[in-house]
C-alpha cells in the first residue's frame, strides 16, 4: 500500500484552491497544514503539497521527463467521471484528450485526464 507522495508545487495557494475540491470530492480530508504546505488523506494514505524552493524555482516540471508522468485516482462510478468533467469545465480546466474521452486510456477504461496549475498530468478513472 503507498504511505504518502509529496508533491514540489510552484504556487502553494494556487495549488491548494485546485487540489482542495479534488479531492474533498473523492473523499480525502485535510490532514496536515502549514506555511508552507498542506496534506489531504484517505485511510493510511496522504498527499503532501510543498511550496518549491526559490532556487529551485527555474526548473520546470514536464510529465515526459524522467519523473512522475501522472497521478491516476479511482472513481467509483462512470457517473462521477461525468460529473468531474462537468465540474472541471466549470472551473475553466482544460480536459487532456478530449475528442476521445472517455475511453483515451483505451476501450475498457472509462477516464477523464487533466492538469494542475503545475501542468502534472491527474486522471480519474473507474473500469468500462
Amino acid at each position: 500500500m503507498l504511505h504518502h507522495v509529496e508533491i514540489n508545487v510552484s504556487d502553494i495557494k494556487r495549488s491548494r484552491e485546485f487540489w482542495e475540491w479534488f479531492l474533498t470530492g473523492l473523499g480525502y480530508g485535510i490532514f496536515q497544514e502549514w506555511e508552507e504546505g498542506f496534506s489531504f488523506k484517505q485511510g493510511k494514505t496522504y498527499l503532501v503539497f510543498v511550496q518549491t524552493e526559490e532556487r529551485f524555482m527555474d526548473k520546470v516540471y514536464h510529465r515526459k521527463a524522467t519523473g512522475l508522468n501522472h497521478l491516476a485516482f479511482h472513481a467509483e462510478s462512470r457517473s462521477q467521471i461525468d460529473e468531474m468533467v462537468s465540474t472541471l469545465k466549470d472551473k475553466g480546466v482544460p480536459i487532456l484528450y478530449g475528442d476521445e474521452y472517455p475511453y483515451a486510456g483505451g476501450p475498457g477504461h472509462y477516464a477523464v485526464f487533466f492538469e494542475d496549475p503545475d501542468r502534472i498530468k491527474v486522471e480519474l478513472a473507474c473500469e468500462a
